[in-house]
C-alpha cells in the first residue's frame, strides 16, 4: 500500500500500491505522474521553495516557503491523491495532519 502522510510543511509519499505487477501498476503510475508533476511545477514557479528526496517507493517534498503558488499546487496536488483513493482504497491511504 502506498502511504501518504502530509503535514503543513511536509509530505511523505512511500511505499509500493501493489495493484498489480510492476510496469503495469496504473495506481503506482498514477501516484507518480500526481507527485512528480507537482514537483516540477512548484521547482519552475520558485527553485526554493521545496526540497525533495526520492528513490524506490519513496517521495519525501519539504515546503520550505508558503505562498498562493506553492499552497495552490500543493492543495491540488492532495486533492487528486484523495480521489484517487477513493477509488483505490486498498492500494493508497491519505493521512492528513491538521
Amino acid at each position: 500500500m502506498i502511504k501518504v502522510n502530509i503535514n503543513k510543511n511536509q509530505i511523505i509519499v512511500e511505499g509500493h500500491s501493489m495493484y498489480s505487477d510492476y510496469g503495469n501498476d496504473i495506481v503506482c503510475a498514477s501516484v507518480s505522474s500526481i507527485c512528480i508533476t507537482t514537483v516540477n511545477a512548484l521547482l519552475r514557479f520558485n527553485d526554493k521553495c521545496i526540497t525533495y528526496e526520492q528513490k524506490d517507493g519513496y517521495l519525501k517534498i519539504d515546503i520550505n516557503e508558503h505562498n498562493n503558488y506553492v499552497d495552490i499546487l500543493i492543495e491540488n496536488m492532495i486533492d487528486l491523491l484523495k480521489e484517487l483513493e477513493k477509488q483505490y482504497k486498498k492500494n493508497i491511504k491519505v493521512n492528513e495532519e491538521v
